[in-house]
């Protein structure tokens, strides 16, 4: 089992206090803490955050260890040379330690918004991203475009929940599935459906989660405040569409295990909290020693 965190990019967009260089030493730290990948998203309009492979790539010069990955890169933004070209020099500029979590972009106003200011079309993007999957890996396996260290390019990963159309894509296309999903009984459904059609497709998909969470006393309050500041919505919204979690570090650890239950073998936890640094602190001390105790006991 993997364990990973995000970088708190997103808080720029909270917070008005854009540090791109923090966030490098960010990755640092949470190397030094024994995490096993960091990970950043993508907004560039909606929720403006420093630019993912940029920052990587800064990041992959910083670390020597743990992967890096977005989480989750929208992918019908990108022209395929292109991307297939940017991610190469991560994978390069890192030794082989890139994962690409790709999103088509959600269907909302503000996404539709960024779609429009880069001038590239809404409608169709979902089968444009399985295109640019299916593009990379051509460029990446023997195209002109720059190669990657890693054979056959990074590993790419859907960002998506349980329908069957996006179980489907995972099983056909990614190598891994990174859901949200708030119920760890449907994410083992539905990670034993995805299970069933990659063993039929002779294909191996890693199960990935994103999870958010916090170490605290009044962890639903400050949940809750973070929930609002960045969506707009309270907790009690917000937690029946994303996989929340607030407590203490052994209540955090029983609901990560259920998801370790139901397949989960790379978490990718999103801190809850504007106060980062204190939570990478907590979590390194008090929640990774236990969750290397629990994959150590995975058959």
């Amino acid at each position: 089992m993997q364990i990973g965190i995000m970088l708190p990019s997103r808080e720029t967009a909270m917070t008005g206090r854009h540090d791109a260089a923090g966030l490098v030493r960010f990755a640092r730290r949470a190397e030094e803490a024994g995490l096993d990948s960091v990970w950043t998203g993508e907004s560039v309009l909606a929720r403006t955050r420093v630019e993912p492979l940029s920052l990587l790539s800064a990041v992959a010069g910083a670390t020597s260890r743990v992967c890096l990955g977005t989480a989750a890169l929208i992918g019908p933004l990108r022209h395929h040379l292109a991307l297939a070209s940017q991610a190469a020099t991560v994978d390069q500029l890192s030794g082989g330690r890139l994962i690409l979590g790709l999103g088509a972009g959600a269907p909302m106003p503000e996404s539709r918004g960024e779609f429009e200011a880069l001038g590239v079309p809404f409608a169709g993007r979902t089968s444009r991203l399985d295109d640019l999957v299916d593009q990379c890996r051509q460029w990446w396996r023997g195209g002109d475009a720059l190669p990657a260290v890693q054979p056959g390019g990074p590993p790419l990963w859907l960002a998506g929940g349980d329908s069957p159309r996006v179980i489907a894509r995972v099983a056909s296309h990614f190598d891994g599935w990174l859901p949200y999903m708030p119920d760890a009984g449907a994410y083992a459904r539905a990670w034993k459906e995805i299970s069933s059609q990659t063993e039929e497709n002779g294909r191996m998909v890693t199960p990935g989660l994103y999870a958010t969470l916090v170490i605290a006393d009044r962890a639903n309050d400050v949940l809750d405040a973070y929930a609002r500041a960045y969506y707009r919505q309270p907790l009690s919204v917000m937690n029946q569409l994303q996989a929340y979690h607030g407590g203490s570090a052994a209540s955090c650890l029983d609901w990560l295990g259920h998801y370790v239950e139901a397949g989960a073998r790379h978490l990718i936890l999103r801190i809850g909290s504007v106060d980062a640094d204190e939570q990478l602190d907590l979590i390194g001390e008090r929640l990774l020693p236990d969750l290397r105790s629990m994959s150590r006991r995975i058959p």
